[in-house]
């Protein structure tokens, strides 16, 4: 049978839909059949349930109603008899459905518009579909695309006729711009189903946009030989990004700058001249932030690692290079490492020991009643409270120059007496403000603790039960100078997070709250067990 060319206009209109929008040509013909059978109800009324088919290979068209089989008859323009039915087909069912087909019929100007309007918002869907779906497993990777146009400072990109992109206007270097008509490379980090389609985000200040780079221009990145395993950014001014070799006989450093620089330089002249410091990753931390903070030299690390911060000591003629140009070189290396770094100057760590020496001297001459000489010597020896003192074997404080065993003796009686005195006030102090003595039973927990706890109104197991561990050794909110310190009710007493969490476990097993965690059979017991099952 011969094919009309109307039918065959049909099927090139599909094909070149299809392939402009980038989309399957079945969906374009479903859509195509959706509007018709929209339109033809506009002819057969809005009730009649309407049905357009187009053959895929020839074009035709073939309009048909569906009509359900019921005993009885209530909406004609939906419903037909059983005995009706089985006129037309004697193997009719109440509830089967049976097809009559349409003659066909010219679309006024009204049913063509609103059959239009169909096509165009299926065809819409199924493209916002496709792009959603094809980028959406795409997050992580570089694109490269055309830029289309710049609304209030976003650049819009056209991502090769599949979709657009936006860079949002914090997500461009500073200082860079661009035209319409430019080529443009960028991180995509979202995706986003919205109703107006599918929104890709793209960005050029992220720091993995960076790592991307590098992939691309090192080879042993690529491959898996050096990994990066941290980046921290300031666009278009600073960078630091570190790396490691899986394989000793490569330098990681060396891979990533390349021979004469041609590779980091590469990476430069993308990110507008951002000058890019590479780090050489450590698992230990003391190395890692040393090398973090380049070109700096270190004297001495302090690693705090409950709070995750350290000090560092640098040379007096090396502080400003430490800290950098308005902080960035230590802001990007407390980035680059998560860890918050405070810088001293040799000058300054040697006064605030000098004032800590003090400060102990004085509390020794106050607690044991010597005179300064001694307070002295016991703080030169590195004891920094009463209770070291105490707790020391006799021989150690003998050892003292100009001490003997009965002067240590003497010393630790004392320090012994200031501690008894002290507790026995602090136990008024705790009664006073009505704390239970169950409380002492919770292990770790001290005298002074209990009075601390009973300022803030923790006297009772429940009180302590009820207790986050950030209520009592405090958090931290934000991160290096938008640091918050909100202390916590045992923060004097350098409880660990540890510590109170296990504090807080206690409470909770002796107020019935929880039930007590069946103990661990000790290694000689789970010997004896292996011993005793047959081989």
């Amino acid at each position: 049978m011969a094919v009309s060319a109307n039918r065959l206009e049909l099927l090139q209109i599909a094909d070149a839909v299809a392939r402009e929008k980038v989309i399957d040509r079945q969906i374009v013909i479903s859509a195509m059949e959706d509007a018709i059978a929209k339109a033809a109800r506009s002819r057969y009324g809005a009730e009649t349930d309407v049905h357009a088919e187009i053959h895929p290979r020839t074009g035709e068209l073939r309009l048909s109603r569906h009509l359900l089989v019921v005993d009885r008859v209530e909406n004609e323009a939906t419903e037909i008899s059983l005995e009706e039915a089985r006129r037309r087909n004697p193997a009719a069912q109440v509830g089967d459905a049976i097809s009559e087909t349409l003659p066909p019929f010219d679309f006024g100007r009204i049913a063509a518009q609103s059959a239009k309007q169909v096509i165009v918002q299926k065809v819409r869907d199924a493209e916002r579909d496709r792009q959603y779906e094809e980028y959406k497993d795409r997050i992580g990777e570089i694109i490269n695309g055309l830029v289309k146009r710049v609304e209030y400072g976003n650049v819009i990109v056209d991502l090769s006729g599949r979709g657009e992109g936006i860079v949002r206007r914090d997500e461009l270097i500073p200082r860079e711009t661009f035209r319409p008509g430019d080529r443009i490379r960028a991180y995509l980090f979202d995706v986003r189903r919205e109703a107006r389609g599918p929104q890709i985000f793209l960005s050029r200040t992220h720091p993995q946009f960076m790592a991307k780079l590098f992939a691309s221009e090192v080879p042993e990145i690529y491959d898996g030989i050096v990994e990066v395993k941290a980046v921290a950014r300031d666009p278009g001014s600073r960078a630091k990004i570190a790396v490691t070799s899986r394989d000793s006989s490569i330098d990681p450093v060396g891979a990533c700058v390349g021979m004469r620089g041609s590779r980091v330089q590469a990476v430069v002249g993308e990110l507008q001249g951002e000058k890019i410091d590479i780090i050489p990753w450590s698992y230990d931390r003391a190395t890692f932030i040393v090398n973090a903070l380049q070109p700096a030299e270190v004297v001495k690390v302090v690693l705090d690692e409950e709070a995750e911060r350290i000090e560092v000591v640098v040379p007096d003629d090396q502080l400003s290079l430490a800290i950098g140009r308005r902080g960035q070189n230590v802001r990007l290396a407390s980035q680059l490492t998560g860890w918050d770094i405070d810088i001293l100057t040799e000058a300054e760590e040697s006064e605030r020991r000098q004032k800590e020496f003090v400060e102990r001297t004085e509390l020794f001459m106050a607690a044991l009643d010597v005179d300064e000489v001694v307070g002295q010597l016991l703080a030169s020896e590195g004891f920094r409270s009463v209770e070291e003192i105490a707790a020391a074997d006799p021989s150690e404080i003998a050892a003292i120059q100009g001490f003997d065993e009965d002067t240590g003796a003497e010393i630790q009686r004392r320090a012994q007496e200031y501690l008894d005195r002290i507790e026995a006030e602090q136990d008024a102090r705790r009664r006073e403000l009505g704390v239970q003595d169950e409380l002492r039973e919770i292990d770790g927990v001290t005298t002074p603790m209990l009075v601390a706890l009973g300022e803030n109104d923790v006297k009772t197991i429940e009180d302590l039960a009820g207790c986050a561990t950030d209520d009592l050794v405090g958090y931290t909110e934000g991160r290096g100078q938008d640091a918050v310190r909100h202390e916590g009710f045992l923060d004097p007493f350098g409880v660990s997070r540890a510590e109170a969490e296990a504090m807080i476990m206690q409470a909770r097993v002796k107020a019935g709250w929880i039930e007590p965690q069946a103990e661990e059979p000790v290694e000689e017991e789970a010997a004896a067990e292996a011993e005793m099952q047959p081989s």
